[in-house]
């Protein structure tokens, strides 16, 4: 089975998401929209491959906004790319930029949150079988509104936290963060994101280091349920 990773930059990386994936018997093809080095200049020229070609389609997060107009048009390449994989029946996992894409791609739309989300917060879920109630690692200031069709899941104070659609599902939060991909989100503009709200980055990793485990078993959890009860044909 193959999956495509979408890396939207050289810091969003598949972590435990991706780890989950590999040991349930995907190989994962993962692509980078912006490479390092135009970090600062996101609008890059970039083609998307084919869907057809893949069982899964998991579209990570990104320091950007779908509508942001410094990406330029890439995004309009992912948004027709979503769009054929939900119209084939190829299953769709997007997280944070990838879910807001999806929403996007599919009718929905993407707007400013009530506040931003920076940090480790618990979310009202109504299917913790599916979507556990967390903690999970917000980092967004922007919420998707849903499209027709999909089903909201979860919420938060700031908005919707996960929805289902057919046979995908979009989250909110980053279900894939590790220790280490938080450093590279630190050391690439977080520090002082997290620093305009009062908090501190060296809270926010012992925060991390303190839930030990725990994220791992989540986030398993999210893939083996997203993969047996959502993906599914």
């Amino acid at each position: 089975m193959r999956a495509l990773v979408i890396q939207h930059d050289h810091i969003s990386l598949p972590g435990l998401i991706g780890e989950r994936l590999v040991q349930r018997g995907y190989h994962l093809d993962a692509v980078t929209v912006v490479p390092a080095e135009r970090f600062g200049a996101p609008g890059v020229d970039f083609s998307f491959p084919d869907p057809a070609g893949y069982d899964l389609i998991v579209p990570f997060g990104a320091p950007w906004s779908v509508d942001d107009d410094t990406i330029g048009g890439w995004v309009r390449g992912e948004l027709e790319l979503l769009r054929e994989a939900h119209g084939s029946g190829i299953p769709v996992l997007g997280i944070c930029f990838g879910a807001q894409a999806l929403a996007t791609a599919l009718g929905g739309s993407v707007e400013r949150a009530a506040h931003p989300e920076l940090g480790w917060m618990d979310i009202e879920t109504d299917a913790p079988d599916l979507v556990p109630g967390g903690p999970w690692f917000q980092s967004h200031y922007d919420r998707f509104t849903l499209p027709s069709g999909a089903v909201e899941l979860a919420r938060s104070t700031a908005g919707p936290q996960a929805y289902r659609i057919g046979r995908s599902l979009g989250v909110q939060f980053h279900p894939e963060l590790t220790e280490e991909i938080l450093r590279m989100w630190l050391g690439n503009g977080l520090a002082q994101q997290v620093r305009d709200q009062g908090l501190e980055p060296q809270d926010l990793l012992a925060h991390t280091r303190r839930l030990g485990e725990a994220p791992r078993g989540r986030a398993h959890d999210l893939v083996d349920a997203f993969l047996d009860r959502v993906a599914r044909p």
